[in-house]
C-alpha cells in the first residue's frame, strides 16, 4: 500500500480538502464540548437529547434543498451558504440560554454534534471531486479525503477539550471557558467562505467532462434521479439505518457518558477522541488498497462487522483504561467503510445523477442519525440504561451490514465488473 497520494489534484480539489479539514476541525472542536455546554446553560439529559436530534433534523432540511438545488444555483454558492450557517447557529448558541431560541438556532443552522459530516457540504464536495479526478483514482482520492478529515476532527477534538479546560485552569468558568469554543466554531465558518470564494467554474456540473449536452441527457424523475433511481432509494435506506444506529453514540454523547461514568475532564476527553479520529482516518486510508483487494461491498461489511462487535463491548469495561482501549481498537477499522461506501455510490450510478444521488443517500444518514440521541439522552437519566446505547448501536448496525451484503453483493462497480471480465478471459 502507497502512503504517497498520487491523484492528480487540481487547485480547486486542493481547496475542497483544505475546505474539509477546516470544516471538520471545527465539527470536532465544538461536539467534545457541546453537550457539557449545553448542560451548563441548565439543559437537562433529555433536552439535550431532543436539541441534539432536532438538530439533525435541521440540517437535513437545510441540506435536502440545498443539495437538489445545488447544481442549478451553483455549487459554490451553496457551499458559501453552508458556511453562513455555520456562523448563524454559533453566535445564536453563545448568545442565548433560552431553550426554544437555541432549538430555532439549531435546526436553522449547521452544527455537528457528532464530529462527523452534517448540512450540504459533503455532498457536493464529493460530487465536484468525482468530477476533478479519474475513475481509476476515485477510491482513492475518497479515502485520502475521509483522512484529511479525520485527522482534523482529530486535532479539533483536542485544541477543543483542551482549550477549555485550560481556561477552567485560568480562572474561567465552565460555562464561559464552553463559550469561547462555541464562538471559535463561528470564526472558522468565517474562513470557510473565504475558501469557498476560490473555488473556479470548473467544480459547477455544466463544467464536467462526462456531462453531455443537455438534449442528450436521460429526463430526470426524482430529486435528479433516472435509472438509478431504485439502487439509490435502496442504498439510501440502508444508509439511514446504520445512520440511526451511530446516533446512539454520537461524539458529544460519548463524551457525556465518559463523563458520567468515569468523571473523564474535558482535555482528556479531547484527548481520547483525537486519538480514535486518528485511528479512524488511518483505517479509511487503508480502505482503498483492501477495496482493490476484495471489492467495494466486501470492505464495507467485512471491516464493519467486528467494529460493532467491539462497540458493543464498550459499556461492559470496569475500567476507564479498558474501555479506551476497546474504544480506540473498535476506531481503528471501523471508518473503512466510509470511503469505500462514498465511492460505490458514485460508481453505481449515472455520472448526470451523482449530486442527487450524494445529497438523497447524504441526507437518508443524516435523517437516521437525528432520531437517536433524543433516545440516548432518555437513557442516560437512569444509571441501569447509561451503557444501552452502545449494544443497541453495534446490534443495530451489525444488522445494516448483513442487509448491504445481501441485496447488493452482486451489483458491482465498473472497475470491478471489468477486473470479473479479465479475470474471465
Amino acid at each position: 500500500m502507497r502512503i504517497k497520494p498520487d491523484l492528480g489534484l487540481t487547485k480547486d480539489g486542493y481547496v475542497l480538502f483544505g475546505t474539509r479539514t477546516l470544516r471538520l476541525f471545527a465539527y470536532g472542536f465544538l461536539s467534545v464540548i457541546l453537550a457539557l455546554y449545553l448542560r451548563e446553560l441548565g439543559l437537562s439529559e433529555v433536552h439535550i437529547g431532543l436539541l441534539l436530534t432536532l438538530t439533525l433534523l435541521g440540517d437535513t432540511a437545510i441540506s435536502l434543498w440545498i443539495t437538489t438545488h445545488a447544481d442549478r444555483i451553483g455549487r459554490q454558492r451553496m457551499l458559501i451558504a453552508g458556511a453562513a450557517l455555520m456562523i448563524l447557529a454559533a453566535v445564536a448558541f453563545a448568545a442565548t440560554r433560552n431553550f426554544y431560541l437555541l432549538l430555532l438556532a439549531a435546526t436553522i443552522g449547521v452544527i455537528s454534534p457528532s464530529g462527523n459530516e452534517v448540512g450540504p457540504f459533503l455532498s457536493i464536495e464529493q460530487a465536484s471531486l468525482t468530477q476533478l479526478v479519474a475513475d481509476k483514482k476515485r477510491t482513492k482520492a475518497f479515502a485520502w479525503y475521509n483522512l484529511a478529515g479525520s485527522f482534523a476532527t482529530a486535532l479539533g477534538a483536542l485544541a477543543g477539550g483542551g482549550i477549555s479546560e485550560l481556561l477552567q485552569i485560568k480562572g474561567f468558568a465552565p460555562l464561559l471557558s464552553y463559550r469561547v469554543v462555541v464562538l471559535g466554531y463561528g470564526l472558522i465558518g468565517l474562513l470557510l467562505i473565504g475558501l469557498f470564494t476560490r473555488l473556479s467554474p470548473t467544480i459547477e456540473v455544466s463544467a464536467g467532462p462526462h456531462n453531455a449536452p443537455a438534449g442528450d441527457r436521460v429526463p430526470r424523475r426524482f430529486l435528479g434521479l433516472h435509472r438509478s433511481q431504485k439502487v439509490v432509494l435502496r442504498l439510501a435506506a440502508l444508509f439511514s439505518l446504520d445512520a440511526f444506529a451511530g446516533g446512539f453514540v454520537v461524539q458529544s454523547l460519548m463524551a457525556l457518558w465518559f463523563k458520567q461514568k468515569f468523571g473523564v475532564e474535558p482535555a482528556v476527553l479531547g484527548a481520547i477522541f483525537f486519538g480514535a479520529n486518528i485511528l479512524a482516518g488511518i483505517s479509511a486510508l487503508s480502505a482503498a488498497w483492501v477495496a482493490g483487494k476484495i471489492g467495494l461491498i466486501n470492505t464495507m461489511v467485512f471491516t464493519h462487522l467486528p467494529s460493532n462487535v467491539l462497540l458493543i463491548l464498550v459499556p461492559f469495561m470496569p475500567s476507564l483504561g479498558l474501555a479506551i482501549a476497546l474504544l480506540l481498537l473498535r476506531f481503528s477499522i471501523s471508518q473503512m467503510d466510509v470511503p469505500t461506501r462514498q465511492s460505490y455510490t458514485m460508481a453505481v450510478v449515472a455520472p448526470d445523477e451523482r449530486s442527487a444521488a450524494s445529497g438523497i443517500t447524504g441526507v437518508a444518514r443524516t435523517i437516521g442519525a437525528s432520531l437517536s440521541p433524543v433516545l440516548t439522552g432518555a437513557f442516560m437519566v437512569n444509571p441501569l440504561f447509561l451503557g444501552l446505547p452502545f449494544i443497541l448501536s453495534g446490534a443495530l448496525k451489525i444488522v445494516y451490514d448483513l442487509a448491504l451484503y445481501i441485496n447488493f453483493r452482486a451489483v458491482k462497480p465498473p472497475e470491478e465488473q471489468l477486473q470479473t471480465v479479465r479475470q474471465g478471459e
